[in-house]
């Protein structure tokens, strides 16, 4: 084995986040690692690239017992790893992020930037990227910032490259672009380590897949010899049969009797990514926008609370006009949005959780300059039990938390200002299937209630199980609609190329 980790143990203040845990991996072997948040996936792969110390277990690697005490002796002993959280530099340019330490000199000393913008033109080409190399690279898309990222690592000829989400902010077109490049490197006989949250994908380009629970490794299967209903009840640590009869989403039946239109947005516009957006919103109602990558789903929400300014078109909420100058104004419109990108636009990593969940609370919670420490603490206790967030307690750091308890925190931030209309954008993006499914019970109760809600999903399966109306979004503009029950995702995907199929409700606009 290329790999070799075997009873690892690794205790935080006294809890334990692995217990005998382990994993192997072959010289050119793709091997999935999966597991819920706080399974120990992250403690695992830190404890490899030396960002924390083993308390105990033997490490492998190459041959070798290997004690890695930093990640730059990680990345010197041949272990790349590309992060879901992208530690890059967004001010820097393009080559800056690429070369990073790694520089080509020129007379011993100075940056050779000819060769170095040369070098990352050739590593971006792999990923059929041609960009400017000198541009910052915070001036372009998520997804460019995900494959720089990618590339950087697969440049620096690692033995083994570990990708964690690496494909959460992708489109399809860019995930077999970066499947490609995974072939490649298992030809050149380099491992992967392949953590994601998308289990079908797995079966497409990984050969082994390693599940982890409660700090240790449940087991260990050939993706030939699985099915995504095993890997689910590995997972969570349920029979195969009672998974397989409650159903892979927890959307089922979400909507009570819509009632009168709640939100109303006719030819919104904010500028060329979002050319023309029509809504109508009900109360008791899921409405999901529907669109790949660019197609103006995020553009759209952020017009609607308020984000962007407007540029032309009109919305309504309970039937009067709305001039939305800011997210201030839409709160006390009554509304609330989950963004999609939880590390640079939800937490504060270094405030508290119920700091983060009461943030958009306070001017509720004040009176005559002062907060009713009381009351906050009182409504964090019934958030915290009612959403199942695990912390340690609520002062405890929110960076500190797994990425499914942190996105539960942002819900609940927005839940607790009792926000008759609530946007999510991306709300189960990152998580596990255990946190995905409570967090999407939470909302189909919540709709229940008489709440409305806007839901964005890349997952089609969620969106589709989710919306009882799925609009369109097609460059910039909404184009179509389609209406529950009897939405299939090849339904879906049929209206997203312009063409409508039998069997649902399809209109265009």
């Amino acid at each position: 084995m290329l790999l070799s980790m075997t009873g690892i143990e690794k205790s935080f203040g006294g809890v334990p986040a692995l217990r005998g845990a382990g994993i192997e991996i072959a010289p050119g072997e793709v091997h999935a690692l999966i597991g819920q948040n706080g399974a120990g996936k992250s403690t695992l792969i830190k404890i490899l690239t030396g960002v924390y110390r083993r308390d105990g277990g033997e490490i492998s690697f190459a041959g070798h017992p290997s004690e890695v005490l930093s990640p730059r002796e990680a990345q010197e002993a041949g272990i790349a790893t590309i992060y879901q959280e992208l530690n890059l530099v967004p001010l820097r340019s393009v080559t800056e992020n690429v070369v990073m330490g790694y520089e080509p000199k020129a007379f011993g000393m100075l940056i050779n930037w000819r060769e170095a913008h040369r070098r990352t033109r050739e590593i971006l080409a792999r990923f059929d990227i041609d960009i400017d190399v000198t541009a910052p690279l915070g001036s372009f898309s998520t997804a460019i910032q995900q494959l720089v990222a990618i590339a950087r690592a697969v440049s620096l000829d690692a033995q083994m490259v570990i990708m964690d989400e690496p494909t959460s902010s992708l489109d399809a077109k860019e995930v077999e672009i970066l499947f490609g490049v995974i072939r490649e490197l298992k030809s050149q006989g380099v491992a992967v380590l392949y953590v994601s949250h998308f289990l079908d994908e797995l079966f497409e380009i990984c050969d082994r897949v390693t599940v982890m629970r409660d700090g240790q490794t449940i087991t260990t299967r050939q993706l030939s010899e699985t099915t995504k209903l095993d890997m689910i009840a590995d997972m969570l640590g349920r029979n195969p049969d009672e998974v397989a009869a409650e159903g892979m989403t927890e959307f089922g039946g979400a909507a009570a009797k819509r009632g009168p239109v709640r939100l109303h947005a006719e030819g919104v516009a904010t500028g060329p990514r979002l050319k023309r957006f029509d809504l109508t919103l009900h109360e008791g109602e899921i409405v999901g926008l529907g669109g790949l990558l660019g197609s103006g789903r995020t553009e759209a929400a952020r017009a609607l609370f308020g984000v962007d300014a407007t540029q032309s078109g009109s919305i309504e909420i309970e039937g009067a006009p709305i001039r939305l100058e800011g997210p201030a104004e839409a709160i006390s419109a009554g509304m609330g949005f989950l963004a999609e990108d939880r590390k640079a636009e939800g937490i504060i990593p270094d405030m508290s959780v119920r700091e983060n969940l009461t943030l958009a609370l306070l001017p509720k919670l004040a009176s005559g300059g002062q907060i009713d420490f009381g009351r906050e603490r009182e409504i964090v206790e019934r958030f915290i039990r009612t959403l199942g967030i695990k912390t340690a307690d609520m002062d405890q750091p929110i960076r500190e938390l797994s990425g499914g308890n942190q996105q539960k925190v942002l819900l609940a931030r927005w839940l607790a200002t009792e926000p008759e209309i609530l946007i999510l954008d991306e709300p189960t993006r990152g998580v596990d299937v255990g946190a995905k499914r409570e967090i999407q019970a939470f909302v189909r109760d919540y709709v229940k209630k008489g709440f409305s809600v806007v839901l964005i999903s890349s997952e089609f399966e969620e969106i589709v199980e989710g919306a009882d109306r799925i609009i369109v979004m097609h460059e910039g503009r909404s184009v179509g609609e389609l209406t529950n029950p009897g939405v299939t995702e090849n339904m879906l995907v049929s209206a997203l190329a312009q063409h409508g199929e039998g069997g649902a409700e399809w209109t265009r606009q």
